[in-house]
């Protein structure tokens, strides 16, 4: 059983802390010790799993200020197990998987905190199977806390590769094949496309893919590597990050913008005009485009998709959609279940932007999601057609608003259970409230015209004493009426934080 301190490190699938001063009050916790006895931890975990006597494990890291330093000790740790390294340095997330494909690792670990603030670092491992499951980030963990390490007779190599060289050459022949241009070699030289990297990992996409496929790649911006953030937060959820890249296309009249998150995990992008292709219409473009030739398909997106994006997926694509828990794990690991059963599911995709297609391994990958929605791009405009049309029909709600309740009581889970559990009996004894009946998570209810045209999602956080409540309607002030409906109910519960429900309904 992991105590107190162990425990604090596990974040869903990953490892998160504090790695670096200069945020006041956050006292750094992922020491070198720590951070030895992880590695090792994991080291032991990859050796029972794989039942190998010699393995071989790649590190590589985002732009962060501590990761050289976390480098060092990952790989003194692995080492000292008796594992090869293959130091992969400065490398997305998703291509430190992929070194368990191309490099046949048998294990693999980034570090990095995505889009979290500078002073926060962490570790993401990786087998060929993909990420690792909570479960297993649990196991990981309690060797750390036990001291139960591989006991090895010789220490392992290391060998420096740059594998990121490899991955883009991957997304450049990626994108020939698909557009099949006359010029074969050049299918964007008639394409202005530009980046935004956040000063995280996501620059190489600019120059080692736009560019030398012709593309014109001016104005795009913070491609450098700068692990303090300094323009903005590196995130494609963020509105400042959106308003830097929405400006920068119009600015450069480009026909496309792209942003990423710090570990090149997410994506979001601009069309010509500087409108945001992101969230809803994000998950919508990808379906259009990963239902092709998947007729039918289900599409699994998290619980707090609109109602227009299940009418888009359905009626205007012709797939299925399976509205799921939130969390991209969840969303993944629900796609494969789904194939598993014989149920074509071509795509799981959050709003956040992780989008992983069965094409590749189911690997939540910002580069090679936008990869598709370039070479869709490229071949529409072939036919004059853009890639804003695939999506026209796409209904937008009129008001989208997303408030965050804590939970004052350290038995957090079980509350927010409680209170969603009561939600439910209150819910079915009131006229004009229909509850979803295809909900995975929480509780969802839709309210008819005149009512709010609209609906609410309550759920609990994956990971914190949170309840979020996701609110959106079709008509102007539709959300101030479905939360003056839910306010009269939320208001009994005295250990939950309801202040911000009380300011947006005044």
């Amino acid at each position: 059983m992991l105590d107190k301190y162990w425990k604090h490190f596990k974040s869903g699938t990953d490892i998160r802390g504090v790695a670096a001063d200069g945020v006041a009050g956050e006292e750094i916790d992922l020491t070198n010790e720590a951070i030895e006895k992880m590695a090792k931890g994991f080291a032991l975990w990859l050796k029972e799993a794989t039942k190998k006597e010699k393995l071989t494990v790649s590190v590589g890291h985002d732009s962060r200020i501590s990761a050289e330093r976390i480098k060092g000790v990952v790989i003194k740790a692995l080492c000292d197990s008796g594992i090869d390294v293959i130091d992969c340095s400065l490398s997305s997330t998703p291509a430190m998987f992929m070194t368990t494909v191309k490099l046949e690792c048998d294990g693999a670990v980034q570090i990095t905190a995505s889009h979290h603030p500078f002073n926060k670092n962490g570790l993401k491992f990786f087998t060929r199977g993909g990420g690792l499951e909570g479960s297993d980030i649990e196991a990981v963990l309690q060797n750390a806390q036990d001291g139960r390490f591989v006991e090895a007779s010789a220490k392992g190599s290391i060998k420096e590769y740059n594998f990121m060289a490899d991955y883009a050459n991957d997304l450049c022949e990626m994108i020939k094949k698909g557009v099949n241009a006359e010029d074969y070699e050049k299918p964007l030289k008639n394409y202005h496309i530009i980046v935004d990297a956040g000063n995280g990992a996501g620059g190489f996409y600019a120059e080692k893919v736009l560019k030398p496929l012709g593309a014109d790649i001016k104005g795009s911006q913070f491609l450098e590597p700068d692990g303090m953030f300094p323009n903005h937060i590196p995130n494609p959820e963020n509105a400042v990050a959106m308003d830097f890249i929405c400006k920068a296309t119009v600015n450069n009249k480009a026909d496309l913008g792209v942003i990423f998150d710090t570990d090149v995990d997410r994506a979001g992008c601009v069309d010509k005009s500087g409108n945001e292709i992101n969230r809803n219409k994000l998950v919508a473009l990808a379906a259009a485009i990963a239902l092709e030739g998947n007729e039918g398909g289900t599409i699994v997106t998290d619980s707090v998709t609109s109602s227009g994006l299940k009418t888009f997926i359905e009626e205007e694509l012709g797939g299925k959609h399976l509205r799921f828990k939130r969390g991209y794990k969840n969303v993944i690991n629900e796609s494969i279940r789904l194939n598993k059963e014989g149920i074509n599911s071509p795509l799981a995709i959050e709003t956040s932007g992780h989008a992983a297609l069965k094409e590749n391994y189911f690997l939540d990958d910002g580069s090679y999601l936008i990869t598709k929605i370039i070479i869709k791009m490229a071949n529409m405009g072939k036919e004059g057609k853009t890639l804003e049309s695939l999506i026209e029909k796409l209904k937008q709600p009129v008001e989208s608003k997303e408030l965050r309740m804590n939970i004052l009581t350290e038995d957090f889970a079980e509350y927010g259970n409680n209170v969603i559990k009561k939600l439910f009996e209150y819910a079915e004894n009131q006229e004009g409230w229909n509850v979803a009946d295809d909900n995975h998570e929480g509780i969802r209810v839709s309210f008819g015209k005149g009512d709010g045209d609209g609906w609410f999602l309550l759920r609990l956080s994956v990971h914190d004493p949170i309840m979020p409540l996701n609110i959106e309607s079709d008509v102007e002030g539709g959300n101030k009426i479905i939360a003056k409906k839910l306010y009269e109910f939320l208001k009994q519960f005295d250990k939950l934080k309801i202040s911000c429900v009380e300011d947006f309904i005044k």
